[in-house]
């Protein structure tokens, strides 16, 4: 999941669909990796509970973090026949897999491979709103819209303040947002300190006016 701009309508799939297909679960524990780039793709795989980082390294050792999944994301699309990032958990988390040829055969299970190419294409438009992102947005404006539709997806209405979850490390985020770490650092304490969010230790945040939030991702507000 490209965490910088809402797909409005589009929504996860939910695991809970694959019950009666018997669909194997795979669990992984916290910092133990899925895939690796390079690997053979046997299986796609969707989340059903916890956090996963998709990541790059160059040559020279610099990382990209290319995604964060959460539940309801499908990963490990193939570049040619070989995954083209790493991952990892970054707590415990869950998953069921699906076999690769449901992707590419349709009458192995024509429902599921209807989902799969939809989450592909979903996946494209997450990347292209992604590199805008990048190429566009301020770093105030990054963060913010970072937070506002991870607000959107893993947000509890049923509680206010909302409070999110991030067991992503301020460097992971710095990555995912080409940002350094003590840019995105600061840009949280000037949000902590404008009164939008609430800073709850080092993984967690409570957005306290969701609507300012909201101005800072579209650049209305500095």
């Amino acid at each position: 999941m490209y965490v910088t701009i809402s797909h409005g309508n589009a929504q996860p799939f939910a695991p809970s669909k694959l019950a009666a297909r018997k669909t194997p679960l795979k669990t992984l524990k916290k910092g133990a990796y899925l895939y690796f780039e390079g690997d053979d793709v046997t299986h796609l795989f969707i989340i059903e509970t916890g956090v996963v980082r998709l990541t790059r390294v160059l040559e020279d050792g610099r990382r990209q973090v290319i995604a964060f999944g959460y539940p309801g994301d499908i990963i490990g699309f193939p570049a040619q026949d070989t995954h083209h990032t790493d991952c990892d958990a970054l707590c415990d988390t869950k998953l069921c897999s699906i076999p690769r040829k449901v992707l590419e055969d349709s009458s192995a299970d024509p429902d599921l491979h209807s989902v799969l190419i939809q989450a592909a294409l979903q996946e494209i438009s997450a990347m292209q709103d992604h590199f805008m992102m990048l190429g566009r947005k301020s770093a105030p404006e990054k963060v913010a819209s970072f937070l506002t539709v991870l607000l959107e997806r893993i947000g509890d209405t049923s509680v206010e303040p909302q409070v999110l979850a991030l067991p992503m490390s301020r460097s992971d985020i710095a990555d995912f947002l080409g940002l350094t770490t003590e840019t995105v650092c600061r840009c949280l304490t000037a949000l902590r300190k404008a009164e939008i969010i609430r800073i709850d230790g080092i993984s967690k945040v409570a957005v306290l006016d969701q609507s300012a939030l909201a101005q800072r991702a579209d650049g209305q507000l500095n």
